[in-house]
C-alpha cells in the first residue's frame, strides 16, 4: 500500500477502470457484429427493464394495429433532446406523429389521459425537430399536413385516437 493517500486513490481508480473494462468486454463479446442490436442474439433476454420491454411490445402492437388500418409506418423511436416520438406513419398525404400508451389499471384516467399538456409539448418539440428530415426523405421536400395521434392500450384493447391534440 503506498504511503501517499493520493497515489492510493489513483491506484484504486485505475483498478476500478480495469474492472469495468473487463466487465464490458464480457458483456459485449467481439463476435457480435457492431450493427446487431443487443436483443437480436439468440438465447439472450431482451435488453432493458421489464417496463421498457413492455413499452417496446406495446409499440410493436401499435405499429401492427396501425398498418392493418391503412397507415404505413415510416420510423419508430425517434429520439432527440426535446423528447421521443414512438411512431411516425403516413396515412395518404398525412404525416402522423404517434404516441403509444398502455395502462392496465384505469385508476389514474387510463392510457389516453396520460398524454397530458407537458407530454404534448415535448412531442410537438420533437416533431418540429424531425419534420424537415422526414419531409425530405418521405415526401420529396414538400411539407405535408401533420397530425398527432395516440394509440392507447386500455384493458379492453387498442384505441387509435386520431387528431388527439393540435400543435
Amino acid at each position: 500500500m503506498p504511503a501517499d493517500p493520493y497515489e492510493a486513490a489513483r491506484q484504486a481508480q485505475r483498478g476500478a477502470v480495469a474492472r469495468r473494462r473487463r466487465r464490458l468486454r464480457r458483456s459485449h463479446p467481439a463476435s457480435v457484429p457492431a450493427d446487431a442490436s443487443a436483443n437480436a442474439t439468440a438465447g439472450e433476454p431482451p435488453a432493458g427493464s421489464p417496463t421498457q420491454r413492455q413499452g417496446r411490445a406495446a409499440e410493436a402492437r401499435a405499429a401492427h394495429h396501425l398498418e392493418t388500418h391503412g397507415a404505413h409506418i415510416l420510423a419508430a423511436n425517434l429520439r432527440c433532446r426535446a423528447g421521443e416520438i414512438d411512431l411516425v406513419a403516413r396515412e395518404g398525404a398525412l404525416l402522423l406523429f404517434i404516441e403509444v400508451r398502455e395502462r392496465r389499471n384505469p385508476a389514474f384516467g387510463g392510457a389516453a389521459a396520460s398524454v397530458n399538456r407537458p407530454k404534448q409539448a415535448r412531442l410537438i418539440r420533437a416533431a418540429r425537430h424531425f419534420l424537415p428530415r422526414l419531409v425530405q426523405r418521405h415526401f420529396g421536400g414538400t411539407a405535408p399536413a401533420c397530425r398527432f395521434d395516440v394509440v392507447a392500450f386500455e384493458a379492453d384493447g387498442p384505441h387509435w385516437i386520431r387528431d388527439a391534440f393540435q400543435a
